[in-house]
């Protein structure tokens, strides 16, 4: 996503199955490739970790919750 993922879009390279289209391309953003997953982001599965990062989202919204 060259200007960057909103807040609660989705990444244009996720699959329905939450799995990522680009895991093994070199084109995958540093972001995702240095992310470490942590019980504290993902929780203990799919939907708790779906929760917490929309919390995290939003908590960082810029003043105005515009993102």
């Amino acid at each position: 996503m060259p200007e960057g993922k909103p807040a609660g879009i989705a990444c244009i390279h996720l699959e329905e199955t939450m799995a990522c289209r680009i895991f093994d391309d070199p084109r995958r953003p540093e972001v995702c490739t240095a992310f470490t997953p942590e019980p504290s982001v993902c929780g203990d599965g799919q939907e708790q970790a779906l929760e917490l990062i929309q919390s995290l989202e939003v908590a960082s919204l810029p003043a105005g919750g515009v993102s």
